[in-house]
């Protein structure tokens, strides 16, 4: 083995490379092949490259106060094509249901009434508006963009940590990680059959197309942005540059007798779907925040009206509830009668005084998630956690069981990662994103791979030193007939960027994924007569 992997430690976790010392995973054989050979000192200098291409094209980000190149690791994650097979169907799976159960909650109640979920539950949501119901968009899609948050545990299958359907981000970093690799690595493209991510932008494009109002010929799309000071303006001008879209602000944007329009040079130009990145309370200042000055007054009117689509869907957030998370398995089989492809992690509800006083007992054994966090705030991780900390954990959950849930920790699966000119194991989680038409939900082949950088590091987001990787997901075998298909160049430039201030922290693309290894989940037993969800 060359010196490129000498001192590769493999842990109890699932590595997605190794499944022996020096055996590559199937997936991985040609990858390893390829990067064998190569001296640390090579490799290095590629990835200062890498890093050099993503500082000239402002792809940066805000950390201890100072802008830095978004993180990059050289080394891909690589999913071969029948396990993406698997998570394709699961991730889309879980769209369905999650529409199902959204069209439920703000139309008839049958899930209420069949009580499948209690009505408190929803009802008590941060997120449940019920200036939402009974708004039905014009083809019946609430949740155009979704990113469904997966981990891999230490047997090596993927679960789900949770679901984001408000308005996921990372998809940019997906798109420039591709771009920026195949000019910094042409030779591993030229090596491998990598299904491709740059039809996200049309994709998008034609589903927010598909959920305008009817009987307009040539919908007119924008792209909403709460202003370049927002953690995720990169993508949002990104996307709208990709799409060929307007990217506009609340000021842009004037609602008159239920019809949006934008302001332009020409004058005021309809406007038929809203691809906003605002969140609700702050989207429209008539029926949500009155002080709220990036919104637009009257949209949601409009949108109720018919002369509007908002994408994703105002309300969306009481289905990527943390608590709403653990009855999504539940969903799955009373809306679709399957049975669930991706399985949650084990998660326990506080809805009983015995499981409470479990967790409670158990708080050293066990991770605490705030059921409406993101961007990993309020999470305890219970085997990290000292006792003050344990103690105020304590008082917070007795006193509010219903903002609380309980996981076993998860040792997290971990993937080669260039180092100090070593490749070492790091943590890594994925996020596939899935776009809605109405006909069909289509997976984002790959999505977004997040790498924990500092050594024995949990939480994966940039915020915390993470970084990211290109995610390749192989196309099947080429039938004996098929011809060898030409090789595309990637050309990544600035300009194919924006060239406004330069990207700040990306901010909460999920709750990070926390986890231990297997060592520390012995003695974390189910409470007596409940079963996690």
């Amino acid at each position: 083995m060359a010196d490129l992997f000498d001192g590769y430690s493999l842990g109890e976790q699932w590595d997605e490379m190794f499944g022996g010392v020096g055996q590559p995973r199937a997936a991985y054989a040609g990858l390893f092949a390829s990067l064998q050979p190569m001296a640390g000192e090579e490799l290095a200098a590629r990835a200062d490259v890498l890093s050099q291409t993503y500082r000239d094209a402002g792809v940066t980000f805000a950390h201890a106060g100072e802008e830095q190149p978004f993180p990059l690791d050289i080394v891909p994650r690589v999913i071969g094509a029948e396990e993406w097979a698997v998570i394709e169907r699961g991730v889309a799976q879980r769209v369905h249901a999650l529409e199902a159960f959204l069209a439920d909650v703000y139309g008839a109640g049958q899930v209420f009434a069949d009580r499948v979920v209690p009505r408190s539950v929803v009802t008590t949501s941060a997120h449940f508006h019920r200036q939402a119901h009974g708004l039905v968009p014009p083809n019946g899609v609430r949740v155009h963009v979704s990113g469904i948050d997966l981990v891999r545990d230490e047997a090596g299958d993927f679960r789900v940590l949770e679901d984001n359907l408000r308005s996921p981000s990372g998809v940019s970093y997906v798109i420039t990680n591709r771009a920026a690799m195949s000019q910094v690595l042409p030779e591993l493209f030229a090596d491998h059959r990598i299904q491709p991510v740059a039809d996200y932008p049309s994709q998008l494009l034609a589903a927010l197309k598909a959920s305008a109002p009817s009987n307009i010929p040539d919908p007119t799309v924008v792209v909403l942005t709460p202003g370049v000071y927002n953690s995720a303006y990169f993508e949002h001008a990104l996307l709208a540059r990709q799409m060929g879209v307007e990217l506009v602000e609340g000021r842009d944007l004037v609602c008159a007798g239920n019809q949006v329009s934008m302001r332009t040079t020409d004058g005021q130009q309809r406007v038929d779907v809203i691809y906003r990145r605002i969140d609700d309370e702050f989207l429209d200042p008539v029926h949500f925040r009155p002080d709220s000055v990036i919104g637009c007054a009257g949209v949601l009117n409009a949108a109720r009206a018919g002369r509007v689509t908002i994408a994703n869907a105002v309300g969306n957030g009481v289905a990527d509830d943390k608590l709403i998370y653990t009855w999504v398995p539940d969903l799955i089989r009373y809306y679709l009668g399957e049975e669930p492809v991706l399985d949650n992690a084990d998660t326990y509800r506080l809805d009983e005084r015995d499981t409470v006083e479990w967790v409670l007992e158990s708080l050293d054994q066990l991770v605490l998630k705030p059921v409406d966090g993101s961007g990993g705030k309020g999470i305890v991780i219970g085997p990290r956690a000292d006792e003050q900390t344990l103690g105020e954990l304590a008082v917070k959950v007795r006193a509010r069981p219903r903002d609380w849930i309980a996981q076993k920790p998860i040792g997290l699966s971990t993937c080669p990662t260039l180092i100090g000119g070593r490749i070492a194991p790091r943590h890594v989680d994925l996020r596939p994103f899935a776009i809605n038409d109405g006909d069909k939900v289509w997976v984002l082949p790959g999505g977004l791979t997040r790498v924990a950088l500092p050594e024995g590091e949990l939480v994966v987001n940039s915020s915390q030193g993470g970084g990211s990787k290109d995610t390749w997901v192989l196309s099947p075998p080429r039938q004996a007939a098929e011809p060898e298909p030409e090789l595309t160049t990637i050309e990544f430039t600035a300009a194919d960027l924006p060239e406004d201030p330069p990207l700040q922290d990306p901010g909460p693309l999920s709750d990070p994924v926390v986890g231990q290894g297997q060592q520390q989940q012995q003695g974390a037993v189910a409470p007596p007569g409940r079963s996690p969800c």
